[in-house]
């Protein structure tokens, strides 16, 4: 098997499924090259429907250069309001040309009271009685074109073994093209049904400092020392040296005054912090008996409270995604297939509601599968009425049996884990699920120049189609 690069092995991801040398290339050289484009799943009414009883109106947005989250707030700003009565159902990145629903909720807001925003286009489209949440969406879908590639015409060989991986033809009933406008080919473009193991990405680590992951990791040990420090120290080789020579400093001295000062303005987390810390260690010096400078577990716990609340959740989610790369690396080591099951696995079953060509994975919906009825679900992944799947570990995670739940058992106690440990205080508690570990889906490619259409069902990620083309290092993924 071909070696991932070292900063993805540090996150789990131990291999690629082809072995062709890739493409090379970068992506985001403008937003132009890489766009997105939501695959609606929500229920609107007419813009003329009753306010009063469907008060949000939603909108759909094409953002050039706008992060989802920077465009909420300066759109609630615009419309002089708060930024929580905006909610959308996925985020964008700002290096891209993206399409997707906002809603606002505003009973007395008009259509066309909507203001312009620049690099904006927002067009008015029916109102509804709650506004979107996350995951309201079936999946995105992509046009992507790579910068200077070295090699383009190494994308056929890839796309072969991609084919052979995800089990492409062995179902009599999958023929045919896909039918969506962004994956139908044109010109010298080429259709396949492709699989690649559904790694989570880079971005959610951190594409320059991975470290989200091992924050989570310390939590859910209890360690709440460990999970600061891997936060404001750990420096890496990546980042400004100003910034390197802070995260040293706050690692050697503990000086958490002084560290404050250390940090660039810009790490206003980090800085926050060190805020915390130093403003705890202030009032102890004011008790009698104790000494300064030994913030305990409480005061590494409460410091991570100054840090919103999303992103103390993604650190969790950002444990239970490496252990689940984890195990996709180690089933990928032992050979077994992805595509289909071997006894013991767990598979989910597809989610009724998706559309007809995009099939989504149902977590909902699991079985065990036993010795005796591995050809009948073999059968149904082939059609992709099934899914291999892994844990998300959490409280409630039932592993698997047989290969697959060995697997999953080692892959814990590596880490010193137990499903027991993710029984932890809001905002850090999970009680786990389910994830498809292979992601099927249509793609064409054109290579000259060299760009590709595909569309992913919600919660998979565009990079982890891309690099097994590119193999480019992360940072020239984006």
């Amino acid at each position: 098997m071909r070696e991932a690069h070292s900063i993805e092995r540090a996150v789990g991801m131990g291999y690629y499924a082809s072995e062709t040398d890739g493409t090379g290339g970068s992506l985001r050289a403008s937003p132009a090259d890489f766009r997105v484009r939501e695959i609606e799943r929500f229920d609107t009414r007419p813009l003329d429907a009753d306010p009063d009883a469907y008060p949000h109106l939603v909108c759909r947005v094409t953002l050039r250069g706008w992060d989802t989250n920077d465009f909420a707030r300066e759109l609630s700003n615009r419309l002089g309001m708060s930024r929580e009565r905006v909610d959308w159902a996925g985020t964008k990145d700002k290096r891209a040309i993206s399409t997707q629903l906002v809603s606002v909720r505003g009973p007395d807001l008009d259509p066309g009271d909507v203001p312009p925003v620049a690099n904006a286009e927002i067009e008015p489209v029916g109102r509804a009685g709650r506004g979107l949440r996350f995951g309201d969406l079936a999946g995105n879908a992509f046009e992507v074109a790579v910068n200077e590639p070295r090699s383009p015409e190494n994308a056929a060989a890839i796309t072969d073994e991609l084919r052979a991986f995800g089990g492409s033809g062995t179902d009599p009933e999958h023929e045919g093209g896909p039918e969506s406008e962004t994956s139908q080919g044109n010109g010298d473009e080429g259709y396949a049904t492709i699989g690649v193991p559904n790694y989570f990405g880079q971005q959610r680590f951190g594409s320059r400092r991975p470290v989200t992951h091992t924050v989570g990791l310390a939590i859910a040990r209890g360690n709440w020392e460990e999970a600061v420090m891997s936060y404001v120290g750990n420096p890496h080789e990546a980042e400004p040296a100003a910034t390197q020579e802070a995260r040293r400093f706050v690692s050697e001295t503990r000086d958490w005054t002084a560290a404050i000062g250390e940090f660039p303005g810009g790490l206003r987390y980090e800085r926050a912090l060190c805020e915390r810390l130093a403003e705890r260690e202030r009032k102890r010096e004011g008790k009698a008996g104790t000494n300064a400078g030994t913030a305990g577990p409480e005061d590494f716990r409460a410091a991570l409270d100054v840090l919103p609340r999303n992103l103390q959740r993604l650190f969790v989610n950002a444990a239970q995604s490496s252990l689940f790369n984890r195990v996709v690396t180690e089933r990928l080591e032992r050979g077994l297939p992805f595509d289909r099951v071997v006894p013991g696995d767990v598979v989910c079953f597809a989610d009724r509601d998706a559309p007809d060509d995009l099939p989504l994975p149902d977590v909902g919906r699991t079985q065990r599968v036993s010795e005796d009825r591995v050809g009948i679900v073999d059968r149904h992944c082939a059609r992709g009425q099934a899914f291999v799947t892994a844990p998300l570990i959490g409280t409630e995670t039932e592993l698997s049996d047989g290969e697959p739940g060995a697997i999953e058992r080692e892959v814990l106690a590596e880490a010193g884990l137990s499903t027991a440990d993710f029984d932890l205080p809001e905002p850090y508690y999970s009680s786990g699920t389910r994830r498809a570990i292979c992601l099927r889906t249509d793609v064409t490619v054109g290579e000259d120049p060299l760009r590709f259409r595909f569309r992913l069902p919600k919660g998979s990620y565009a990079t982890t189609l891309l690099r097994e083309y590119l193999k480019a290092p992360p940072e020239h993924l984006g």
